[in-house]
């Protein structure tokens, strides 16, 4: 494997550890004779796809229950046999190996349907962002060229400037609602005779988060084989037979995530349509999941809800709360593991590089700011801003990762930099003594205020960690006298109370000088995208 002269943080990967975790986690486990014998042959013919996931899965615990939703439940022989009538049916009207699937859905069964269907076909699909403007999906579609989309009918108006060439399905409506073709139509008249794997596997393409431009659709690989869940499984304890409850977005890479570890651990998936975070602790008392796949915000949505409200549910069948997507306050890791046990993970990686690290209960008791370490088959390597070679313990430079799941390019042809087989994340950070991997913000995020290098992180937790705080962002602004220095924008739970003076008087007490606001503004909220991501281009509009 290509690697730097210098020093790394190293997961590891030896075959005999992929083989130790996929067993430990129950992925590998002996079991009837011609079920195991079905397993292998999805897998040997399928590959590790979706549909060689989903139909080994079937073969081997196909009365168990795959997915969960508020209108369904799915064992895997019912969910396979769904999506091969749905490949068959949409290949009936023309849909063709090679061409691309346009799916807008929130989680459901019939989403992840697509996803089987999709990969029996060898189509691509590209998972289309809940929150785009109708303006962002003409230019996604214009750009990718589906020769079908399939979307709720929630977003028939945000659809309805696209072009009309796509096949068009509805995924989910509503009771008595006329909609013209749906998923249930077309597989309930398809056939249900069974498919040969196509001659290339169908991808999926996901949307970066747009949250400084425009999104890019990036083409995410197929896992090479089975120990590819092994290098999560290392850092996060998931078993074989988990209940996992997914309010993350299936189009972020952290709600496929879910779906693809699941597949693997022949786990439940609890799908819920719309996030509310007591309606997500209401669930987690009524279906009893083990795990849930969460973004931050949906964490610090939960904890505002307050002691008195949390503690009226039971939560105790929770073993992994598992996180990704952006950064989390310090404070409010340190009030989860409080509230809940020592039961959060944080997953730090991006749409082109998959995973990077996982901090697990105990690095985040330790340093609630870490983004932990890389887990199994990943290394990292930090590099000089300016001459790229790997820099010291506790230095500030680039995070470049190296794993299997790096993604292969975005579909309008660019890429990310790469350097000796390691691919940049667009982040800074630092690796502390303990093998500890700190991110200190975005490139783009850092300021030069006053000849000094300053990232917003640091202001952004100490203004977080005041008592009335419900979030804060922090971004810079020029500046006359220093260049640039930063803008605060705060929201305040109700009924308290901050000033500008007070929230420059803070940070003027704890940070350096350079680090002061030179503008604070209150707001009722943040803007956020729909996987919980501050946009930054938003904020004071």
């Amino acid at each position: 494997m290509p690697g730097p002269a210098g020093a790394t943080i190293d997961g590891g990967g030896s075959p005999l550890t992929v083989a130790a975790t996929l067993v430990r986690a129950g992925v590998i486990r002996p079991g009837p004779p011609h079920r195991s014998a079905g397993q292998l042959r999805a897998l040997f013919s399928w590959g590790a796809t979706i549909a060689g996931g989903f139909r080994a899965a079937a073969a081997r615990s196909p009365n168990a229950e795959a997915v969960v939703d508020e209108r369904v439940v799915l064992t895997y022989r019912q969910l396979t046999t769904r999506a091969t009538r749905l490949a068959n049916g949409l290949e009936a009207r023309g849909i063709k190996p090679g061409d691309k699937i346009a799916l807008l859905c929130r989680n459901h069964a019939g989403m992840i349907t697509c996803f089987v269907a999709c990969a029996e076909l060898g189509v691509d699909a590209v998972l289309l962002n809940t929150g785009l403007s109708a303006g962002q999906l003409a230019q996604v579609i214009e750009e990718q060229q589906p020769a079908a989309v399939i979307a709720d009918t929630e977003f028939d108006a945000v659809l309805s400037g696209c072009p009309s060439r796509a096949l068009r399905l509805n995924s989910w409506y509503e009771e008595g609602a006329e909609v013209p073709l749906t998923l249930d139509d077309v597989v309930d008249t398809a056939s249900a005779a069974a498919r040969k794997p196509p001659a290339r596997p169908g991808r999926i393409i996901v949307l970066t988060s747009g949250t400084t431009g425009a999104p890019k659709g990036a083409r995410r690989p197929n896992p090479p084989g089975i120990g590819a869940a092994a290098s999560i499984l290392s850092r996060i304890p998931l078993r074989a037979g988990e209940r996992i409850l997914v309010p993350a977005p299936m189009f972020h890479t952290w709600g496929l995530a879910a779906l693809q570890l699941g597949m693997a651990l022949r786990a439940t998936l609890i799908m819920q349509r719309r996030f509310d975070p007591e309606a997500t602790l209401k669930a987690v008392q009524a279906k009893r999941p083990t795990a849930v796949f969460a973004v931050p915000v949906m964490v610090q949505r939960i904890l505002d809800l307050g002691d008195d409200v949390i503690k009226k549910y039971d939560t105790s069948s929770l073993r992994v709360v598992a996180l990704s997507g952006s950064a989390i306050p310090a404070a409010a890791v340190t009030r989860f593991l409080d509230a809940f046990g020592p039961v959060l993970y944080n997953l730090y990686g991006s749409t082109e590089v998959s995973w990077a690290s996982v901090a697990d209960p105990e690095d985040l008791r330790r340093a609630p700011t870490t983004a932990g370490r890389p887990p199994l088959g990943s290394k990292i390597v930090i590099r000089d801003v300016d001459s790229g070679e790997p820099v010291p313990t506790g230095e500030v430079g680039r995070i470049f990762v190296w794993n299997d799941m790096l993604f292969e390019g975005y579909t309008n042809g660019a890429g990310k930099e790469v350097a000796d087989g390691y691919m940049a994340t667009g982040d800074r950070g630092f690796v502390d003594a303990h093998g500890l991997l700190f991110v200190s913000g975005r490139d783009d995020d850092m300021i030069v205020s006053g000849g000094e290098n300053v990232f917003p992180r640091e202001v952004e937790e100490l203004i977080a960690a005041q008592p009335g705080v419900r979030e804060c962002a922090v971004v810079g602004v020029p500046d006359a006298g220093w260049g640039q220095r930063f803008a605060a924008y705060i929201a305040l739970l109700p009924g308290a109370s901050m000033t500008e003076e007070d929230v420059k008087t803070l940070v003027k007490t704890g940070l350096a000088r350079f680090s002061v606001p030179r503008d604070v503004y209150f707001v009722d909220e943040l803007p956020r995208n729909a996987t919980g991501k501050v946009v930054s281009r938003l904020l004071g509009d």
